[in-house]
């Protein structure tokens, strides 16, 4: 690491490889376990593999993939936690880290000694420190706690106080991992509206996170990986956007293997009058459903821009009989904004659980009117179109503007 060739609040890491390796000093249990299952493991896997991440200062970054892509490996490795088996890495300035709840954080300690013990390890002065003191208490709404040992506290508390420290004694640069989903709504609301701060002041921040709608909140770039490859670099919405579709392709594939007395054969989906449904105008679904007999199932068809939760769902009460059965559903007016999307299917019988295993169907390409970008900080959890007039209202004696119903979309 060499913050004296890089500047202030820039991240450089080139050709990063990191493998961790199986742990061959084992505890007498785990030896005798092992003997018992008479398994062999691999003996290393590289968790990351020839990765470059180029990072400004004051560019806010999001890191996404699934859960061991080596999201938090790359994390931890800017931050000087582990190092890279192979590679280089520069780091200009501070680092403030949160990289998990108890990151950083001693248990022994009360929260005001791990306030200036954390401050020490980034290089501020006793009194730098004394002077941001109040706020990070009132942030993280501690009250009389701050002068309780740290092993006494909630793990919403530790959370609090952690991001606080990090977030308000001015690194250059903020490295958050997905320890904000332990606190509250409101907290991480909180959380994001201050990320947002410090990066108008100047602070850099990379941002780790299975949460798409706070990524895109915060986030100009984003970085995809995928089983310690970089599978995407770029603005935030293109490389979400490619990270869902292939999110739903995965799933999609699972779902093939998944046989149940219900199968969907065929889905077809069309907007009425045209070949490409559209913002606003009628869409019609087509299932083509194989029951092995006669069942009564409620019958599930969602949205979803990614996950599994759907951005809508219909649902229905319908008799299949044996063999074949075609099924026909309208919906009146898509509200959804330009995009690609995933229609799911599902169908449930009370008390007897999935007859056919809720799973990404068909693709579904809208055409219509771009979505608008909410402003920064701004976590909005799914993409609607919704038509709006707008009146701005002058003084009296003034012209007032306005814009007529049905004009530009907003998101919500």
């Amino acid at each position: 690491m060499s913050p004296d060739r890089i500047a202030t609040g820039a991240v450089a890491a080139g050709q990063i490889w990191k493998r961790y390796r199986a742990d061959s000093s084992r505890p007498p249990l785990r030896q005798a376990i092992s003997r018992l299952v008479r398994r062999r493991g691999p003996q290393s896997r590289w968790v990351l593999r020839d990765v470059n991440l180029h990072v400004e200062p004051g560019e806010s970054v999001g890191l996404v993939g699934l859960n061991g892509s080596g999201k938090s490996t790359l994390l931890k490795i800017v931050a000087g936690v582990t190092f890279p088996t192979a590679g280089r890495l520069d780091v200009g300035g501070r680092v403030g880290a949160l990289l998990e709840v108890r990151a950083g954080i001693h248990p022994e300690l009360s929260g005001r000694e791990n306030t200036y013990f954390y401050g020490t390890v980034l290089g501020l002065s006793r009194r730098q420190v004394a002077s941001k003191f109040d706020e990070i208490v009132a942030f993280g709404e501690l009250g009389d706690a701050i002068d309780r040992q740290v092993k006494y506290y909630s793990s919403g508390m530790q959370m609090r106080l952690g991001f606080s420290i990090s977030a308000f004694l001015e690194p250059d640069i903020l490295l958050v991992d997905e320890a904000l989903a332990v606190g509250d709504v409101g907290f991480q609301q909180r959380c994001l509206e201050r990320m947002q701060t410090v990066v108008n002041q100047g602070t850099t921040l990379i941002f780790v996170s299975h949460d798409m709608a706070a990524v895109e909140s915060m986030c100009e770039r984003t970085l995809w990986l995928d089983d310690g490859v970089v599978c995407g670099d770029g603005p935030t919405p293109e490389v979400l956007t490619a990270y869902r579709v292939g999110l739903e392709e995965k799933a999609a594939l699972l779902a093939k293997m998944l046989q149940g007395p219900v199968r969907l054969r065929d889905l077809v989906i069309t907007g009425r009058g045209s070949p490409s449904p559209t913002t606003g105008e009628p869409l019609e679904l087509r299932l083509a459903l194989e029951a092995d007999g006669p069942v009564s199932v409620e019958l599930c068809i969602g949205v979803s821009e990614g996950p599994a939760n759907p951005i809508f769902a219909l649902t229905r009460d319908i008799q299949l009989q044996r063999g074949s059965n075609d099924v026909r559903v309208t919906v009146d007016n898509v509200p959804l904004p330009r995009g690609r999307y995933y229609v799911w299917t599902g169908a449930f019988a009370p008390g007897l659980g999935a007859k056919m295993p809720w799973h990404p169907s068909a693709p579904l390409d809208i055409a219509g009117p771009v979505r608008q970008a909410p402003p920064r900080g701004v976590m909005l959890l799914s993409p609607v179109h919704v038509t709006a007039g707008w009146e701005v209202v002058r003084a009296p004696g003034h012209v007032h503007d306005s814009l007529p119903l049905g004009g530009p979309a907003s998101r919500a």
